[in-house]
């Protein structure tokens, strides 16, 4: 009897060690200084797009490759034309990738060859916003495109960090002197931050398509990203601070 209870006893004392050995590992302690103050504290800063970015592709089908590949050549000499007539060197327009495919008609048992399709993806990357309208608007006259992508992006993203930065600290040490104040306790110097920072690039995404059959719309009316103010982009900051005590 004596030695069922003893096991017992030692049985629930191990299970309370291994216990508290799990929630240590879980949720180690952390070893508060004397005389500090541990805050954090979350920054923001709202910054203007400086750049907007286009993408469309070129997309041409005919009977054979050879006339497939001309016609798409075609296609992106009047792209250039148009950079050219709002200066904008055809240099600046980038390609990210260049197809061409085998069309086929599966309607029947055996399937036929109908053609060829050349399809390239082209992004164009500019600083004045005041081009971005006749250019999306010649675009959609010359019927080239398939779909236009706008996006507004900032490009030189490091000064709008700075200020999120900034701001993160003035709230960490606002909530380390309210804490102070509440404890009569004047607050000292600042003994060690850690800083972490996250942008939001991509803030604006509209998608315009355009076809000959709304052509004559598009003369009619404005641009769809014509007067409108693209989106800010928020660049946010988290500072963590060790304050000491006087």
């Amino acid at each position: 009897m004596f030695n069922h209870t003893l096991y017992k006893i030692l049985a629930v004392t191990i299970l309370s060690v291994v216990s508290l050995s799990l929630t240590a590992q879980e949720r180690p302690a952390l070893t508060a200084q004397n005389n500090t103050i541990y805050v954090g504290a979350d920054g923001k800063y709202e910054a203007a797009p400086d750049t907007v970015q286009i993408q469309f592709n070129i997309s041409a089908q005919e009977a054979n490759s050879k006339d497939a590949y001309e016609r798409a050549g075609k296609n992106a000499q009047q792209i250039r034309d148009i950079l050219k007539s709002n200066s904008v060197d055809s240099k600046e327009a980038q390609i990210g990738f260049f197809q061409m495919t085998p069309v086929y008609d599966y309607s029947k048992a055996k399937r036929k060859l109908q053609g060829y399709r050349v399809n390239a993806n082209v992004t164009l990357k500019l600083r004045d916003f005041a081009k971005l309208a006749p250019i999306l608007q010649q675009l959609s006259d010359g019927d080239i495109t398939d779909s236009q992508n706008v996006n507004y992006t900032l490009e030189n993203i490091d000064a709008a960090k700075q200020k999120a930065i900034e701001d993160a600290y003035v709230r960490a040490r606002a909530s380390a002197e309210t804490v102070a104040k509440a404890g009569g306790r004047p607050l000292g110097e600042l003994l060690y931050a850690s800083v972490d920072t996250f942008e939001q690039v991509r803030v604006l995404h509209m998608i315009e398509e355009f076809s000959a059959s709304n052509a004559m719309v598009a003369k009619a009316n404005p641009a769809p990203t014509e007067e409108f103010t693209p989106q800010t982009i928020t660049v946010t900051a988290h500072v963590n601070a060790l304050f000491g005590l006087k």
